[in-house]
């Protein structure tokens, strides 16, 4: 059986693949506006199953990775800002605070119909940053997507600020009977053996 990831996200997959897996990817294409769910873990929770069912409802013999990640601050859910101005906004309102990062994670056995849904969460410091370094990373486009700079720390599973936790996939897997083991690539087992 392979193993698929249900995400776009670039860091999702390079966290993986450090880890030694090699998943494939395939993008769900899950509409996220459709969803009106207001408590950020169980939105969390529900978009990644939304998007691993969507990509397993087409695969035979595989397990499939759905993960996604809501921002809460004071109570309120932030998705992704969309725009410059609105990254601005955001990060003006975020500097010098903490929020909660929700990731829910949805595993799903393809060939016994089996799913496994939880969800990981982090506190998140960001930095106390000026308005031009704002500027200046408004500017590169990535926090129109992210919030991925200026953290002065995380409680919690670090992994789980880009985007998946990497100890609750484990045991995930686990549950479905999978050892993490035997989901590392060729290249990993092969760097073990020849140490």
């Amino acid at each position: 059986m392979r193993l698929v990831l249900a995400s776009a996200s670039p860091a999702r997959l390079k966290t993986l693949r450090a880890a030694g897996l090699d998943p494939e990817v395939q993008v769900s294409g899950v509409d996220e506006s459709q969803v009106t769910e207001t408590n950020p873990a169980t939105l969390a929770t529900e978009l990644a199953t939304r998007k691993a069912r969507t990509v397993a409802a087409g695969l035979e013999d595989a397990w499939v990775v759905g993960c996604d990640s809501v921002l809460e601050i004071d109570g309120q859910v932030h998705g992704k800002p969309g725009d410059p101005e609105a990254a601005r906004r955001r990060w003006h309102a975020m500097r010098g605070r903490s929020g909660v990062l929700h990731t829910g994670h949805c595993v799903i056995d393809t060939g016994t119909g089996r799913e496994v849904v939880r969800a990981a969460r982090t506190v998140v410091r960001f930095a106390a940053v000026t308005d031009a370094e704002i500027d200046a990373y408004v500017t590169t486009g990535e926090p129109l997507e992210v919030a991925g700079a200026f953290i002065d720390g995380v409680e919690g599973d670090p992994h789980t600020v880009v985007g998946i936790s990497l100890p609750l996939l484990r045991r995930m897997l686990a549950e479905l009977g999978v050892r993490w083991t035997d989901l590392w690539a060729p290249a990993v087992v092969g760097a073990s053996e020849g140490d």
